[in-house]
Order: C-alpha cells, then sequence, then structure tokens
C-alpha cells in the first residue's frame, strides 16, 4: 500500500500533544470530515498521545494519506518506547479499569475510528494505528489537495522543533482548550437531542406494541368464532345429511317399483317422468354423501383403512362402475395399462371415490374426444401419481385454484346443462390429505384438462385427530408434470 506521508510530530511536551490534537482536527477539516468527525478524530489521536507522553514519556505522532485504497483513508501512527501496556487484552474488550481512565480511554479511541490496531510489548513500546475512511458523498481527494493541507499546515508552529515563548505556549493551549469545550458542548448537544429522539421512538414503539397486543387478542377471538362456526356447520351437514337420506331412499325405491310395473303399466310419458324422478333423487343423494363425507371429515371422524392392492383390478372395478355413465358416443373412456406399477397400500374405496369424482367432472366437461385413466411411479419411488387427462373445456389458471374450494364453481357455457354443487373436487383434495398426499390440475382452456392424485406407495393406518388435521404421513406438495 502507498502512502501520502502529510506531517510528523513528536511528542516532547505538554502543549505538543495538544498541538497533535489541533492538527488532527486541521487535517480532518481538509480531507472533508464533517464537525463532529473532525471531533472524534481529534479526541481520538488527543487520548492516545496523551497514553504515549504520560505513561512512556514521549512519542511520536505520524499522519497519512491512502489515496488507493477505495474508500480513501486518513492514517494515523502513534508510537512509544514505553513499558507497553500490559493488560492489553482485558483493555481491548473493555473489561479492564485503571484509577488513571487508561483502559476507558483506549476503548473508546477504537470506538471514534474505523480501525484501530494495537501492538505493545515491554521491548518494543506500543504502536497504535487508526484508520478513518473518508465520507461516501465527497469526491476523491486528488495529491493535490494534500499539498494545499500540508502548505496549510506548514504556515502553522511546528512543534516539536523551536520552542514557543511561554505566553503564547499558553495562549495555545488555552485556545484549544476553549476550542475543546466547544466541541464537548456540541457533542452534548447533539447526544441530548438523539437521546430525545430515542425517547420519541421507544414512546412510539411502546403505543405500537400495545396496538399490536389489540390486535393479537381481537385475531384470537375472531379465530375461537370461526372454529365454533366452522364445528356448527360440520354438525348442521351431518344431521341434515342423515335427515335427507331417508326420505331420498323412499322416493328412489317408489321410483323403481314403478319402473318395475309391480303397481300396473305405465305410458311412455308416465315412465319418462318416473326416470326423472329418479334420476333427481340420484343427484341428490349423491350430493348429501359429498356433503356427509365432508362433514365427517371436517369432524375427525374419518378414518384411514389401507388395504394391499394392484392398479390393475382397481382399474377394473372403475371400468365396470362408471359404464353406466358414458352415455355420449363422441366421448371415450379409455383405461390406461397399468401392468408395471407395484402393489398399493392405501384405503382403496377413498381412492376409488377420488377417481370417480374425477371421471364424473370429466364427463360433465367433454363434449368429444376422450377422458384417460392412468397412474405411474414418480421418480422418488416412494410414490404414485392417479390422473384423469381428458379433451373438454380446460380451466383458466386463474381459476384453478377456486375450483378445490367448497362450492367453488367456474362459469361457463356447459354450466347451465351440467348441474353441480362444486363440492366434489374439494372432497378429493381432503380425501387426499387423508391418505397423505394431495391433488392438483393442469389445464388449458380449449385444450382439456389433467387432475392428479399424488399419494404415497405405502399408507400408514391412521385417524384425524381435529378437523382438517391429520397424524399420519405428510408429503410436500408439488407439482406433477
Amino acid at each position: 500500500m502507498t502512502t501520502t506521508p502529510i506531517l510528523r510530530i513528536r511528542l516532547e511536551a505538554e502543549q505538543d500533544v495538544v498541538a497533535a490534537r489541533r492538527k488532527a482536527r486541521s487535517i480532518a477539516a481538509g480531507l472533508g470530515f464533517s464537525s463532529l468527525d473532525q471531533t472524534r478524530i481529534a479526541s481520538a489521536v488527543s487520548e492516545i498521545a496523551r497514553n504515549a507522553f504520560e505513561y512512556a514519556h514521549g512519542g511520536e505522532v505520524t499522519f497519512a494519506f491512502d489515496g488507493e485504497s477505495r474508500p480513501q483513508a486518513l492514517l494515523i501512527d502513534i508510537r512509544d518506547n514505553g513499558p507497553g501496556i500490559r493488560d492489553l487484552e482485558s483493555v481491548l474488550d473493555g473489561t479492564y479499569r485503571s484509577a488513571t481512565g487508561m483502559g476507558c480511554g483506549i476503548s473508546g479511541s477504537r470506538r471514534l475510528m474505523d480501525r484501530c490496531d494495537i501492538v505493545s510489548s515491554a521491548e518494543r513500546g506500543t504502536s497504535v494505528s487508526m484508520t478513518r475512511y473518508l465520507p461516501n458523498d465527497r469526491p476523491e481527494m486528488p495529491l493535490t489537495g494534500i499539498d494545499v493541507i500540508m502548505r496549510s499546515l506548514g504556515q502553522q508552529h511546528a512543534p516539536g522543533t523551536d520552542a514557543k515563548p511561554a505566553g503564547a505556549a499558553a495562549q495555545g493551549s488555552f485556545s484549544e482548550l476553549h476550542e475543546q469545550n466547544r466541541e464537548l458542548l456540541t457533542t452534548l448537544t447533539e447526544l441530548r437531542d438523539r437521546q430525545d429522539e430515542l425517547t420519541r421512538l421507544t414512546h412510539e414503539l411502546e403505543a405500537t406494541n400495545r396496538g399490536v397486543v389489540a390486535l393479537y387478542a381481537e385475531l384470537d377471538e375472531r379465530a375461537d368464532e370461526l372454529r365454533r362456526a366452522d364445528t356448527m356447520k360440520s354438525r348442521f351437514l351431518s344431521n341434515m345429511s342423515h335427515e335427507l337420506r331417508t326420505p331420498l331412499s323412499s322416493i328412489r325405491a317408489l321410483a323403481n317399483l314403478l319402473l318395475n310395473r309391480l303397481d300396473g303399466d305405465l305410458s311412455s310419458e308416465q315412465e319418462r317422468q318416473v326416470l326423472l324422478i329418479r334420476k333427481s333423487a340420484e343427484d341428490l343423494s349423491e350430493i348429501v354423501n359429498d356433503l356427509l363425507d365432508l362433514a365427517k371429515i371436517e369432524a375427525g371422524r374419518t378414518e384411514v383403512s389401507p388395504v394391499w392392492f394392484k392398479a390393475t383390478g382397481l382399474f377394473a372395478a372403475l371400468r365396470a362402475m362408471l359404464a353406466p355413465l358414458l352415455t355420449d358416443p363422441a366421448v371415450k373412456l379409455i383405461f390406461e395399462d397399468a401392468q408395471g406399477l407395484p402393489p398399493i397400500f392405501t384405503d382403496e374405496a377413498k381412492l376409488t371415490q377420488i377417481l370417480r369424482n374425477f371421471v364424473s367432472n370429466a364427463l360433465k366437461f367433454t363434449e368429444r374426444g376422450e377422458i384417460r385413466v392412468g397412474a405411474r411411479m414418480e421418480p422418488d419411488g416412494e410414490h404414485v401419481t392417479f390422473f384423469v387427462a381428458d379433451t373438454g373445456i380446460g380451466i383458466a389458471e386463474e381459476h384453478q385454484q377456486v375450483i378445490f374450494e367448497e362450492f367453488g364453481q367456474v362459469q361457463n357455457h356447459l354450466q347451465q346443462r351440467v348441474k353441480g354443487t362444486g363440492l366434489g373436487l374439494p372432497l378429493c383434495r381432503k380425501l387426499a390429505a387423508l391418505l397423505g398426499g394431495y391433488t392438483g390440475v393442469d389445464s388449458k382452456p380449449g385444450v382439456g384438462s389433467r387432475f392428479y392424485a399424488t399419494l404415497p406407495l405405502q399408507a400408514e393406518a391412521f385417524v384425524p385427530s381435529s378437523a382438517g388435521e391429520t397424524n399420519g404421513p405428510s408429503i410436500a406438495h408439488g407439482g406433477v408434470s
């Protein structure tokens, strides 16, 4: 590192310590430091120089400028050939206390500078190297600026050379003492202003804390109200579902009696009307069953009963179960080959319910093309993804989260023809969570949709502890390509 020397002062008398302080302030002013920083630099130099003169009976102060570093810096070295600092380590960490206050002076000076390195030994004395970086808001100082500072200092009396007259020395010391008192008064005023600001901020923080505490209390109260409302909703759905099942079963039974001609023949119009009655009762029964299943899950009363089974058997049962729903010849229902999949240990009935809802949903919104049901292993070898892909109307990205919320539906041109309540997909999401997995959808409007459920290959038998919570395996959410 190349530095430019500015000034060297020998510490041979008390007025040299005063002069070192004065020169430090002048150099700092020339380099563009603020008044407060000038006081800090001068105070640090004065304190270390005083220690050198008092404990080592002399020394030397050197000022230099580092114009190559970024930021540029003022370098100050104070050296003496004294006995060294005996308790340097405790002095530096602030634990040392002496009657003269030496430890406080050194530790305080270190805090006033950006860097302060101290080397001390009984054989070589003490060397204190201090660095103060130039302010960032000032342009770089050229070497010509250092020449101006050196000429200005040269016009002043150089300490450590020719002796001053006694009266002049006394007058200089008095002026320096007056300047030091003025600086201390300015510093105290600034500290008082900062203390007032801290007090104000403390009061504001206390008021904010009180507001935060009150907000948390209100949020807790609202959370309790929501929990009570959710419990009441689940209880209502459960009770109403039970109450509706009995009359719906009676309607379906009576419709079947009429269609079986047990009470006589029916005209074609009567048969059509009875078929409509039975279809409406079946649709309403499906809604009631979904409501009851959701209520049981939220109430924490749904148990998972895993068994070993193969995907091929599951698909065969689904094909037979869903065949009556496939009434439009323009839509084909295709089950992919699942021979390569290993056996799965999970709740087969709940997985069947998920896939049945996926297929039923696809049938509603696919006017032509195909609905493909399949499964594949995930790369981790521990999860399997079941999917139902269709060539239907598709779902815009901004609506893909809505459809998994209870009673959430997306308006489209098929909505009037295919009625629904928006309960099927939310039920699938909760059933998948019960099995330790998750559901999702990949879809583009006009292209089609791909609904999937990713589950552990081997689930655990567990019982949910409370509404919306499960005790069992959990895996991180993520999409499936």
